[in-house]
């Protein structure tokens, strides 16, 4: 007996979570169809390691006030520090940067992944979790911003989403970059505080973020304290009112206003969406250049999604967009399934944001002499597949489990073995590459008959072979049992009283030993219908 008090406890670290096999296969099929939709765009994959240098990950997190600033940390044997990375896309930088001169510009890649972030967990919130991103580096041209956008409301469609369930929202962050200069801010440090705070107005409401904005920050329910933006009254009016106005303006808009929006396509640049933003408090950021410049580029990204038939109920222009990451220096998306589901109060909410992404110019250049332009996408897989999944539109179905041959007779463990050999090439000598592989396994364990069919039957397995010394020595030669799992489980339930049971045997037949592959192949077609 062991000794309780020195027992393990078997337990998973707070953020973080179990896979198994359903699911795993599930979210591979998922992310399947979104690498054909990115490799329909033109977009090749690459690959970059779970750990870099910090320093060449930079300080973008919106957790900036936690000591290590929401990243997994540690030093290498040099004492260099280096980190997890924290997304794909300050990585994607590093690695362009380095090969910078023998990579095709513009360069068009995609990547997949785990990303830990050391931040506070809750529900659907991990400290690892995986993302699918696509990027362009190399294209200055608001072209490259559109065709992400398109590219990300191609994949919504690919992967089952109706019309009407998704939009991809977009943004420009020079717009709001406008605002606040326009009430005086220019601190870049109270600047990201001002965006990091926006960013939770979804989430929080209007005065929540109130707060975040003030001078003495917020604390949530479990007692953890924000540090506030530090703006005074008058400047959380002015930025929570265009706030409120820019998203009313971008929300839902009328068929007249979208043909409105349209015949501005083509317009001089100081006309482009001139929606209407009021004045407050004495300050037009109509009249603010940087304001200008981001709607000039918006509308430019604009002209593209209206000209390719995406606008409408796809994309949509949204200044209410923010995105928290530090580095994005123009254009930001958002994709946003807008259906209701229910909260852990069984409240109707709308499901939210399951990717998002944007322009950084500065992200590659930190590493080189000048701007590299560069704007992508990020999916956020698990938070996707569990849309799918409430849609039911996850093909989560447990997946058929191997052929299993039991063992009877120990000490004929050798011939089990040759029967296994034998299944594992038959079953699968023609089938096409493109087609599940049949798996096969001999039974490992010590128990007995009842056990391994039980075994069986929790492994999913379509067909259990069955020979002990009686089948193994018939003077006429040797024969084994088939047992048909998936028939007799439906044979089974009409049988009453275990004698009944055990005479008939449901679904289990007798053949040659010299046909074993060939009936087994035969019974698996006729359990796929074929």
């Amino acid at each position: 007996m062991s000794d309780k008090k020195n027992r393990l406890e078997p337990k998973l670290p707070r953020g973080f979570a179990d896979r198994e096999a359903a699911d795993i296969r599930a979210v591979e099929r998922m992310m399947e169809t979104i690498k054909r939709v990115y490799e329909r765009y033109g977009f090749e994959p690459v690959e970059t390691p779970f750990v870099e240098y910090t320093e060449a990950l930079g300080k973008f997190l919106p957790d900036q006030d936690r000591p290590n600033e929401g990243v997994f940390s540690f030093q290498d044997e040099d004492e260099a520090w280096l980190s997890l990375r924290y997304d794909l896309t300050a990585p994607l930088a590093r690695y362009v940067a380095e090969n910078y001169e023998r990579l095709p510009k513009p360069y068009r890649s995609y990547r997949s992944g785990w990303v830990f972030r050391n931040e506070k967990p809750g529900p659907g919130r991990f400290k690892q979790f995986m993302q699918f991103d696509a990027d362009t580096v190399g294209a200055a041209s608001p072209a490259a911003d559109a065709e992400i956008c398109m590219m990300a409301a191609d994949t919504m469609k690919a992967l089952g989403f109706d019309r009407g369930d998704y939009v991809i929202k977009v943004n420009n962050r020079k717009i709001l970059d406008g605002v606040m200069e326009g009430i005086g801010v220019r601190s870049e440090a109270q600047k990201l505080a001002v965006l990091r705070a926006l960013d939770k107005r979804d989430r929080l409401g209007t005065e929540a973020v109130a707060k975040l904005l003030g001078k003495e920050g917020r604390t949530d329910q479990s007692g953890d304290h924000t540090k506030g933006a530090g703006l005074d009254i008058d400047q959380i009016e002015v930025v929570l009112a265009v706030a409120n106005s820019l998203a009313a303006v971008s929300a839902d808009p009328s068929e007249e206003e979208m043909q409105r929006r349209e015949r501005m396509v083509g317009q001089d640049r100081a006309g482009r969406l001139a929606w209407g933003l009021p004045l407050h408090a004495g300050h037009s950021v109509l009249e603010n250049e940087t304001f200008a410049e981001g709607t000039a580029e918006l509308s430019d990204l604009q002209n593209f999604c209206v000209r390719t038939g995406y606008l409408r109920d796809r994309i949509r222009i949204d200044p209410s967009v923010v995105r928290g990451l530090e580095y994005y220096t123009g254009p930001v998306f958002e994709a946003e399934l807008t259906f209701d589901v229910e909260n852990e109060k069984g409240q109707p909410v709308v499901f939210g944001s399951v990717g998002g992404g944007g322009r950084y110019d500065g992200l590659v250049g930190r590493f080189r002499n000048e701007d590299v332009p560069a704007t992508g996408f990020s999916v956020g897989v698990s938070r996707l597949a569990a849309a799918l999944k409430y849609k039911n539109k996850l093909d989560d179905d447990v997946a058929v489990g191997p052929v299993v041959v039991t063992v009877m007779d120990r000490e004929r463990l050798a011939d089990y073995q040759k029967m296994v050999a034998e299944l594992r090439e038959g079953l699968n000598k023609d089938r096409k590459t493109s087609e599940p592989v049949v798996p096969v396994e001999m039974y490992l364990g010590t128990s007995g008959m009842k056990a391994q069919l039980k075994y069986a039957d929790r492994r999913n397995a379509p067909v259990a072979i069955i020979a002990g010394s009686q089948e193994f020595d018939r003077k006429e030669g040797p024969v084994v049992q088939i047992k048909d799992l998936i028939a007799g489980k439906a044979r089974a339930s009409a049988i009453e009283g275990h004698d009944a049971w055990r005479d008939e045997r449901p679904g289990q037949f007798e053949i040659d030993r010299a046909d074993l592959v060939a009936e087994v192949n035969a019974l698996l077609e006729k359990q796929r219908g074929g």
